[in-house]
This record gives structure tokens, sequence and C-alpha cells, in this order.
């Protein structure tokens, strides 16, 4: 039986079910806290805080929880995090009911939901791999279908469950969340255990932590990986920044339509995680990212230029599915090649590095519109993506990514689990 035709085990359809159901919930706080935050203030820098505050635990503690979720039981990590997630929403909720909302609240509960975010999601991209036993095309699959259930949920039906919810009390949003989140607790405390890691020699977490991350530092194409969603998020927040505006300013486009704008990203988002695994099987997976690479800076491009709402809503949509299959094809790779012992490290040092990018972003956007023109960080942005396509072209070659395959692969072949043992911090990167 070939690797395509390779069935999921029926443990990844429970990992599916709780990770789709904590994303609707996702979705409903992400539309309901700063709804929440709106009704107590009509300061932006307050609402910014409440906003920002869900992002610190990445840039404060990214690498140091990969360390810890390389020492624990990633699936007892995951229903744990949820657990706790459940009863921190009580304390808003209770809040909400007597009338005790203030925005400090809404910052911490943002900042525990995010430190709680960090633990589980580094954890799940850990489990994930040992689970599939770190067969290439069954991971390409599994995330195809995680990245479209997570777009589905949090970006289609989340947000307007949210709003919809609130208006019948401000406690009804955060108790659904925290019922999904409990709800994905117990899916999760029913997978099945997976080996623990080979423990490494005795070091302190801020070693462990510096290893794990100079281990992505030193291999070019975990550093190409690594520099995908970073970059991106430079130029996607750039645009994000100035793209209800650029909407209004030059499309003449109103909040309904603004709202159809973002959802032309989303649906393309779904098509192009559908579609990951077919180009990744076509293209070969490296050769696919730099393709993606190039169709988002291209999208972008035709959005900066675009005139009317259909030419910037197909913009979107592209660069949407571009954005799709890079998350479904880079992850999927990263899963497969790194030791089991490193992967929350290896994981959470990305996702950090994507993290830190994204107010770089932001600031650049908001310096450019004012000082240049609405539509230069879209332009910009562009440049950027482009830029990138080279970069991708050499760190994340086929050939690179076929040897790195190669040095993973488990002796006797994708039926039998990969070796655990620990391997050399200074691993020679694959070219």
């Amino acid at each position: 039986m070939t690797a395509a035709v390779r069935e999921l085990p029926t443990g990844f359809g429970r990992l599916w079910t709780a990770q789709t159901v904590s994303s609707l919930g996702d979705g409903v706080t992400h539309a309901a806290l700063p709804l929440l935050a709106l009704t107590l203030t009509r300061d932006p820098m307050a609402l910014a805080v409440v906003t920002a505050a869900g992002t610190l635990p990445w840039l404060l503690f990214g690498v140091l929880g990969g360390a810890l979720v390389d020492r624990w039981d990633r699936r007892r990590t995951m229903w744990v995090a949820d657990t706790a997630r459940a009863a921190l929403l009580a304390i808003p909720a209770a809040a909400a009911v007597l009338d005790a909302l203030s925005i400090p609240l809404l910052a911490a509960v943002a900042f525990l939901l995010g430190l709680g975010g960090l633990f589980f999601d580094t954890a799940a991209a850990a489990y994930l791999p040992d689970l599939l036993r770190r067969d290439p095309a069954l991971l390409e699959r599994a995330n195809s279908r995680l990245r479209g259930a997570q777009t589905a949920m949090s970006g289609f039906a989340g947000p307007p469950a949210g709003s919809a919810l609130l208006a019948l009390g401000r406690a009804v949003p955060l108790l659904a969340d925290a019922v999904s989140f409990a709800l994905s607790a117990l899916l999760v405390r029913t997978l099945p255990a997976t080996p623990r890691p080979v423990p490494e020699v005795r070091e302190s977490l801020l070693r462990q932590a510096r290893s794990g991350a100079a281990y992505v530092f030193r291999n070019r194409l975990l550093l190409g990986l690594a520099l995908r969603p970073a970059v991106g998020n430079v130029a996607f927040l750039a645009v994000e920044t100035v793209l209800a505006l650029f909407a209004h300013d030059r499309l003449g486009i109103d909040t309904y339509g603004f709202g159809l704008l973002l959802t032309a990203e989303a649906t393309g988002g779904l098509l192009g995680a559908g579609i990951a695994s077919f180009l990744g099987r076509r293209l070969g997976t490296g050769t696919a990212l730099t393709c993606t690479a190039a169709v988002e800076g291209l999208a972008i491009l035709g959005l900066a230029a675009s005139s009317d709402p259909y030419t910037a809503g197909l913009a979107l949509a592209v660069c949407g599915a571009g954005m799709g299959a890079t998350m479904v094809l880079g992850p999927s790779l990263r899963q497969t090649i790194v030791p089991a012992h490193l992967m929350g490290r290896v994981a959470s040092t990305s996702r950090m590095l994507a993290m830190c990018a994204a107010p770089v972003g932001a600031f650049l956007g908001g310096w450019l519109a004012t000082a240049h023109g609405i539509r230069t960080p879209l332009y910009a942005a562009a440049g950027l993506l482009l830029a990138m396509t080279a970069v991708t072209a050499s760190m994340t070659s086929n050939r690179r990514v076929e040897a790195a395959l190669r040095a993973a692969a488990p002796a006797g072949g994708p039926d039998h689990p990969a070796s655990d043992a620990p391997v050399r911090q200074d691993a020679p990167d694959p070219s």
C-alpha cells in the first residue's frame, strides 16, 4: 500500500474533532473580546492592549514553552491546557454577570488564554507526528484537514457566532468558549498514548530552550521553513493595518462589504489547504513552497493595483490560497524531519519568530501609509513576498527537502515508528 492511500488512524479523528470544536470557540472569543472591550472604553490604546495581550505569551515564553513541552507528556499537556482555559473563562463570565468587567481583566484573560494556546498548540504539533509515525503523506493530509477546519471554524463560523451570542448577554460567548475547551479536553484525554521522547542529558530549562532554538538557526531548511511565516507576517500585517481604510477610501466598500472581502480571503485559504497535498506531490514540497510565495506576492501586487471590490476580492482569495497551502506543507515537512525530543522547541521557535514579526509589519504598514500613501504598504508587502520567493527557492529547495527526508526516514520504512533517539545538536544541514 502506498503512502498516498494510507488511512489516517482513528485517533486522528478525535484530535481533529477536538481542535475543530476548540477553533469554533476561539472564533467566538476572537470576536467577543474586542466587542466586550468596546462596551467599556472607546480609547484606541486600551483596545490595543486587549488585542496585543493575547500575543505576548509567544513573545515572552515561546522557546521556554517548547522546552517544557519536550519534557512533558504531550497528550496530558493538551488536555490540561484546555481544562485550564475552560476554568479561566468562568472568571470574566462571572464578572460580566456581576457588571465587574474591566479592561485590565480582559487583558489578563487574553494573556492567559494565549499562554494556554502556546502550550496546547506546541504540544499538538509535537504529538501529531508521533501519532502518524512521521509518515509524510499522512502528515500532509492530516494538516490539510486540521488547517481547513481551523479556517472554517475560526474564520467563518466563530466570529458571527460570537457577535450573535454577545447580543444574548455579555457572559454568553465566554461560556460558549469555555464549553468548547471542556469538550476538547475530554476528547484529547481519549487519544492514544504515544512514546515519550528519550530524555536528554540533564540540562537547565534555559539551556534546553537555547539548544532547541540553535537547532533551527543552524539548519538552513528549518530556518527557511521558519522564515516563510515570519516574513509573511511582516507583509500581511502591513496590509491588514491599512486594509479597512484602503477598502473604504479606494474601493468604496462599506462595513458589510469589508466582511465579505475578508470572507474571500478565508475561502481561498480553505481551497489552498485542500490542494496542498496535490501540489506537494506534483511539484515537490520545495518547489510548491516557492510557488506559493510567488503566488502570494503577485496576489498582493494585484490587490495594490485594484480599483474595484471584485478584483480586490479575487486577489485576496488567491493570496489566501497560497497561505493555506503554505501552512499545510511547511508544518508537515517540519514534523516529518525533526527528531521527537526536539519537536516542541523547534515548533515553538518557528511560531515565536512569526509572532515577533507581526508587530513589525503593523508598524511598517502604518508608517508607510502615513508617509507615502495608502497603497504604498501593499506594494511594499508584495515586494517583500516576491523577494521571499528567491530565499525559499534556495533554503527549501526540492533537493534539500529530499535529503532531509532521507536522513529522517526510519530504517523500517513508514510503517515502523521513527526512532526517538536524540541526535547531536550540531547535526549537519541537509544539502
